[in-house]
């Protein structure tokens, strides 16, 4: 009885157990590689946020400047130059098309 066990047992784990386990473990490996709604309704709060106090940033060193003629803002991204938007204007479009509204 033992002699024909071990043979349906072996064949079972290499037809049914294994494919089982590799199958599983892959569709585990590629669920948890994408983005799910949640972080991305979260990227779109951070990018609006992020917007917007680029723009408070903006007031407050146009303001500075206004008052204090000698000050230089810092080196940073400026949103009124053409080569800094590129990236911005990039990411407007990919979330446009994400959402299916037209540009």
């Amino acid at each position: 009885m033992e002699d024909i066990l071990v043979p349906i047992v072996i064949v079972g784990m290499l037809f049914v157990g294994l494919p089982w386990v590799i199958l599983h473990y892959v569709t585990k490996w590629k669920t948890a590689a994408t983005i799910t709604s949640d972080d991305e309704v979260l990227l779109e709060e951070l990018y609006g946020l992020a917007k917007r106090l680029d723009e408070r940033m903006d007031t407050v060193e146009r303001l500075v400047a206004s008052d204090d003629p000698s000050f230089t803002p810092v080196k940073r991204l400026r949103a009124d130059q053409d080569t800094d938007n590129q990236q911005l204007r990039e990411l407007d479009r990919m979330m446009a098309e994400k959402k299916g509204a037209p540009q």
